[in-house]
This record gives C-alpha cells, structure tokens and sequence, in this order.
C-alpha cells in the first residue's frame, strides 16, 4: 500500500487552542464601528421595524449604547443623524446644536477613547431624500460641494475624529480637505465612501434614517454593481484628493473589491456591512433557519479575510461580546 503523504491538515485542526494557534485572520472588537442614529429631544428610543434592536435615540439614550459598546471594547462610532426638520438644502446637516453635533460632543466627553466618525451626507436632511441640491430633477454635483463642506466641519468642530463622505458627489474629498486644512482642523481625518454601490441593500438603513428619496433613485451618482474597474478609479481619485482611509459599501457581496482596494492601494480599508445584510441573518436566525452567533461571526470574519481592516456592523458590540468571552 502506497504510504500516506506527510501533510495532514487535520492534525492542526483536533482542538480549539491548536485552531487558535494556527489562524491566519483574527478578529478584535477594536476593529468595529457600530452605527447609531440621532435624533432630537430627550428620552427617545424608536425601534427600527426592519432591523432587530436597532434604535433611533435622542442623545442621552445614545450614550447608553455608547457605553455599552466602549465596555465591549468596541473601536468606534459612526453618527447619522435624524432630524425633526428638512428642508432643500438640508440646512439642518451644519447645524451646531443639531443631533449629530450634540452627540459626537457628548460621546467624547464621556468615552474619549471612543473613535467618533460621522456620516457627511444630504440626504437624511433633505426634503428630497437626495443626496444633494436638485435643480431640474437631477442632483447639481458641484453646488452640493459647499453644503458636503460645510457638515464635515460643523462635525470636526463639534470633535468628530474623522469625517465620512457618503454622497459619491466628484470632488467632495478635495473640498471637505480643503475646507478643514482652512478651519484649523487639519488633524480631524477623511473616510471617504470611494466605492459605494448603488445597491438593493440598504432599504432597511432608509427606515433607520428616514432617508429613501421622495422621487427617483440614486443610481445617478452611486456605482452600478457590476463595475470593478470604475471602482478603483475612485478609489484613486479619493486618495489624491486627500483621503485618509477608504470605505467598501456593501461589504459581503463586494468582497472581491475589497480585496482589491488593500491590495492596490495599501491604504486603510473599511467595510461596511450593510443594513439588507444585517437584516437578512437576523430574520433567518428568527426563523430558526441559521445560528445566529455563529454566521454573524463567520461574516465578520470574511471580510476581515478579504481585507478590510475595519468593519461598520450593527453587531458590533453583540460581536465584541462574543469576542471577549
């Protein structure tokens, strides 16, 4: 009988410690961002029907789940905010006593060493739900630079860390760089949503922040799926024009795009597992179908796999958890 070839895999794999000693991706709490969503007044708690303990929350029951998140080792947040009134501009978004502005304040105050990062957008604050100024049905990419501009650094004032720039208006990088280098606020950072795909993904976030566009779509400015190349050249473009780290959005089904941003660019690589995504294991789980522990974990770690060196997930602290048992 032929002998047995000298390589078996199995060997490694007999016992938790062995498997732990031998993995290749690892996976930290300090290495998620859970996403929160802000709004005006006090005592507010609104559960997001589409989302499973998902919450929008006045300031102060934010901090609740901030603290939970910091107990769990949690790396940081990312703020969007919800506000009582919209109007064409989104005016609302640069406001120094709006919700988002109020709560980096308090999350810093009290949780220093929480990484506190904040969606730069229109849309949550526009009548419209679009993401810009729209002048004849169609958003006016370069008027909508200033309004992007002028969030970013009521955001850095208040004490934001880094900016987030979810729009995918040409451009908004170099402005908001611009307009934070002129303000004194040169050390606040860029995470630039470089590939955001205009996917079928985030109709539970429209919910959670009351954002779904009163007419049209955004395929006008987000990506078409099916575009890796196009991806890239963003991603290029929002490293010249001064972006500090680069977002993935979605995260599981653009893994190979993720990949590919850290491969090419070195640079940090976030990914962001969206609400369609955290929606879907939730209901699966609810039903009996998967475990929910377990395939949230296994998600988590694929895109660590493929290379994003942090991921924005609403498990993040249920994740982080788990981490520390």
């Amino acid at each position: 009988m032929a002998r047995f070839p000298n390589y078996r895999p199995r060997r490694l794999r007999r016992t938790a410690a062995l498997r732990n000693l031998v993995r290749e991706t690892h996976l930290a709490p300090s290495q998620l961002v859970l996403p929160v969503f802000v709004r005006d007044g006090g005592k507010v708690r609104r559960a997001v029907g589409s989302m499973p303990g998902v919450n929008q929350t006045s300031v102060d029951e934010m901090l609740r789940d901030a603290e939970a998140a910091a107990t769990a080792g949690v790396g940081g947040i990312i703020f969007f905010g919800v506000p009582e009134s919209k109007d064409a501009t989104g005016s609302s978004a640069w406001d120094d006593k709006g919700a988002v502005q109020l709560g980096v304040r308090a999350v810093k105050k009290e949780f220093p060493d929480l990484v506190a990062i904040t969606d730069v957008c229109m849309c949550e604050y526009t009548d419209h739900g679009h993401c810009g100024i729209l002048r004849d049905g169609e958003v006016d990419n370069d008027a909508t630079l200033e309004l992007l501009s002028r969030a970013a650094l009521s955001h850095a004032c208040a004490g934001a860390d880094i900016v987030a720039p979810s729009d995918m208006m040409d451009g908004r990088v170099q402005a908001i760089r611009t307009a934070l280098d002129d303000n004194d606020c040169s050390s606040v950072a860029i995470l630039s949503y470089a590939a955001k795909y205009a996917s079928a993904y985030y109709g539970p976030f429209r919910e959670a922040a009351e954002s779904a566009p009163k007419s049209g779509d955004r395929r006008g400015y987000q990506m078409d799926p099916g575009n890796a190349e196009e991806a890239m050249r963003e991603v290029r473009a929002d490293i010249d024009e001064g972006a500090d780290a680069i977002m993935v959005k979605p995260a599981g089904p653009y893994l190979d795009i993720v990949t590919r941003v850290k491969s090419e660019t070195g640079y940090p690589v976030a990914a962001y597992q969206v609400s369609g995504e955290y929606a879907m294991i939730c209901a699966a789980a609810e039903r009996g179908w998967i475990d929910r522990e377990r395939v949230m974990m296994e998600s988590l770690l694929g895109i660590r796999r493929a290379g994003a060196d942090f991921i924005v997930t609403y498990f993040a602290t249920e994740a982080a958890r788990q981490l520390g048992r």
